[in-house]
């Protein structure tokens, strides 16, 4: 009897341990040197996976703002202190029953194809221990870069035997904060050039900020044919970097 009790008890326990529990996790995209990626930049792409099955547990953009601009980017943060509070965050309600090692996958900005990078990390997630408040919160390093002219696959014809190029191209942080001079992120200190590619020789042409996040020069084409222009942002103080292309066809 003694014995057919502790099977009982025992087959009761076991019973506890395999029962699901709600695991909250909240996974938030930060751009480098910048804020976080929201709904103004159609958020970031979050994927949780099962790391041994690659079963997709949750899936979904971070949604929200770029959050306190005073908070994030020019007061001191302490450890434990919240800095992310009312940002733009993606967050899962699981059910597990066992801890399963999660791969965290991030694809940032859904706005700006052309710009978009994937980060994973990986983490533990245990049945009924919630990762909230700041939640894990990914690095997303780069520029948005968007050439505005040339358009692409653009055909023009020369005059006099020329061509006025003009070349100009948005540029922002990955979190779509705007780029100015001498602003909180200063269009001054960033490096921002075209490599004119033509048939016989690659220019490169700095490009210079006209306005709040517009960079533009002018090049002078004497050949015809097809010319390719990538346009690229550096910052030396930080590493982010960016790149955009299109291309135009001048004719005689």
């Amino acid at each position: 009897m003694k014995r057919f009790l502790q099977i009982i008890i025992l087959l009761l326990f076991s019973s506890l341990l395999i029962q699901a529990a709600t695991t909250k996790i909240v996974v938030r995209a930060k751009a480098h040197d910048a804020k976080f990626i929201g709904s103004s930049m159609s958020g970031a792409l979050v994927t949780i996976k099962n790391s041994d099955t690659g079963e997709i547990l949750a899936s979904g953009p971070t949604v929200g703002s770029t959050g306190n601009t005073q908070k994030i980017m020019k007061e001191a943060h302490r450890r434990g202190e919240s800095f992310a509070e009312g940002s733009a965050k993606f967050e899962a309600i699981l059910d597990i029953d066992h801890p399963i090692l999660a791969t965290i996958e991030v694809r940032a900005p859904l706005g700006q194809r052309q710009s978009m990078t994937v980060a994973s990390k990986q983490v533990w997630l245990i049945p009924g221990k919630d990762i909230a408040g700041d939640g894990i919160i990914f690095d997303i390093p780069g520029f948005v870069v968007d050439v505005l002219t040339p358009r692409a696959h653009q055909m023009v014809k020369m005059k006099d035997g020329r061509y006025n190029l003009e070349i100009s191209a948005n540029v922002v942080m990955m979190c779509g904060c705007p780029t100015s001079s001498g602003g909180l992120w200063d269009a001054d200190k960033f490096e921002v050039v075209a490599l004119i590619r033509g048939k016989e020789k690659t220019v490169e042409l700095p490009l210079t900020v006209s306005r709040t996040s517009l960079f533009s020069a002018s090049y002078t084409a004497e050949q015809p044919g097809l010319y390719r222009v990538t346009v690229y942002a550096y910052d030396a103080a930080t590493g982010n970097t960016g790149v955009d292309q299109s291309s135009i066809i001048i004719s005689e």
